[in-house]
């Protein structure tokens, strides 16, 4: 199977467009042979907090909220499966929002939701921390996500590890290639195959830099996106893709939790 990673500058609080945009790049996706795209963190408003404080209704999404048809309809024309991170509308008896993943299959239907569960400062604010570990099935493969910071705990794909999962996929908005690079790290000691979606532009925590990308258990890199470093002629789009391998996992210790961000 083969599996894409999106990256594009979301317009700020245009849930809209920015869902039109996923639309196209998911049937772009599919084009290119790919089974499954993921876009980055908050991609559905961009990362911007303050918009979603401020309007915490019209910001947030529900698992079948009208404003996501055309993600849901691509999905279904295409036969491919998409990971869109929004903030999510409190679920029944939670004190707020949640970061949320919402899992589209190639029916357009929900296949799971995974709402972030280590949260940033600023985000701690806002938002409410999920419970549960996120995980589907897709292909006969079994799939791990996670939202920026949930990285930066060893724990989380080892957890995604002693499941049987064989792909970690991560949403993020990170400011530097060093944050990226860390990925190979945990591919390589969880024994998981990798995929980072991450955000470009400017948001509430700083700049995010691109280089959504893809790596196998073994640590190599096989894909990458263009570093963000500013606007861009066109709309800076960009997709990556990445084969989904079946290897051997092995187990070993995973290093400290980096530093926190986004």
């Amino acid at each position: 199977m083969i599996i894409a990673a999106a990256q594009f500058p979301s317009v700020p609080g245009d849930i809209e467009a920015n869902a039109a945009r996923m639309a196209a790049l998911v049937g772009e996706a599919a084009d290119r042979g790919a089974g499954l795209v993921a876009f980055s963190e908050l991609a559905l408003t961009h990362y911007d907090l303050r918009l979603i404080a401020a309007d915490p209704v019209g910001m947030t999404v529900t698992e079948d909220d009208a404003r996501l048809a055309p993600v849901r309809e691509a999905c279904r024309a295409a036969g491919i499966a998409a990971v869109v991170n929004a903030a999510g509308r409190a679920r029944e008896g939670a004190a707020g929002p949640t970061l949320s993943s919402f899992v589209l299959g190639p029916d357009g239907a929900l296949l799971t939701r995974y709402d972030k569960r280590h949260l940033s400062g600023e985000e701690r604010k806002l938002f409410t921390p999920g419970g549960a570990d996120g995980r589907f099935m897709l292909g006969g493969v079994r799939f791990a996500l996670a939202t920026c910071l949930d990285s930066s705990f060893p724990e989380v794909p080892a957890r995604a590890a002693a499941d049987g999962c064989g792909v970690y996929l991560a949403s993020a908005f990170h400011d530097s290639a060093e944050r990226v690079e860390r990925y190979a790290e945990l591919a390589r000691d969880s024994g998981l195959q990798v995929l980072l979606a991450n955000g470009t532009g400017i948001g509430s925590c700083g700049p995010a830099c691109g280089l959504s990308g893809g790596w196998l258990p073994t640590g190599e890199r096989v894909a990458a996106a263009a570093e963000w470093s500013g606007p861009v002629p066109g709309d800076g789009a960009e997709l990556v893709l990445s084969d989904v391998r079946t290897r051997a996992r092995r187990t070993c210790p995973l290093p400290p939790a980096p530093t926190a961000g986004c």
